[in-house]
């Protein structure tokens, strides 16, 4: 399996980053030894000082498929997921300042939280999803799908053109704004509307 991530996909989290606003979505991947594993505490890294969450949601894909038309693209996933894709934002600066990939800040062990997975047909419309990620019980992070740049099918269409899909794969749609920097001891908790899908605790 691959963990397929979409980054830049809310401007709101574009202009707190003061980033470009992307003409495409803006795509990087996971290995699977990123994921974090069940009931595991996430370990801040000894290589980064400056570790933040990116809750997003997920989309589980459950067939093989290439060159996916859009309309389409809605056969292809069953289940929507939360997670969070930790990013180590101080070693991120000094690869993007080098032109370098973001690799070693964003697809490290554990920097992928995968949360538990809902049906697709409990949403009335996918397209207009409330998410949320409390850090010790307060609200840090909130966002909505309709705010997305591309939805969900839109990125299935793009990232196909490129990768081929596999059953297993896991695509990470981007994060809102409220990203922030995780310390020991914080406990994160993720909401897909008002369903708790993921509770972990940084040590």
């Amino acid at each position: 399996m691959k963990l397929i991530c979409i980054g830049r996909n809310y401007t709101d989290h574009i202009k707190e980053l003061e980033n470009e606003k992307p003409t495409d979505p803006v795509v990087f991947l996971k290995p699977d030894t990123a994921i974090l594993l069940k009931k595991q505490p996430f370990f801040i890294p000894e290589f980064s000082n400056d570790v933040h969450h990116e809750v997003e949601v997920l989309v589980k894909i459950n067939r093989v498929g290439k060159y996916i038309d859009k309309k389409f693209a809605h056969k292809y996933y069953g289940e929507i997921g939360l997670g969070i894709d930790f990013t180590a934002r101080d070693l991120q600066v000094k690869l993007k300042a080098k032109g370098l990939p973001w690799e070693k800040a964003k697809s490290f062990d554990g920097a992928a939280v995968i949360g538990g997975w809902l049906p697709k047909t409990e949403f009335k419309d996918l397209n207009n999803i409330n998410f949320s990620l409390k850090k010790n019980d307060e609200f840090v992070q909130k966002g909505n799908t309709s705010l997305m740049l591309w939805e969900i099918d839109e990125i299935i269409e793009y990232v196909s053109k490129y990768f081929t899909l596999k059953i297993g794969d896991v695509i990470f749609t981007g994060t809102p704004a409220g990203v922030g920097k995780v310390f020991a001891n914080d406990k994160l908790n993720g909401y897909l509307e008002d369903k708790e899908l993921f509770s972990i605790t940084v040590k």
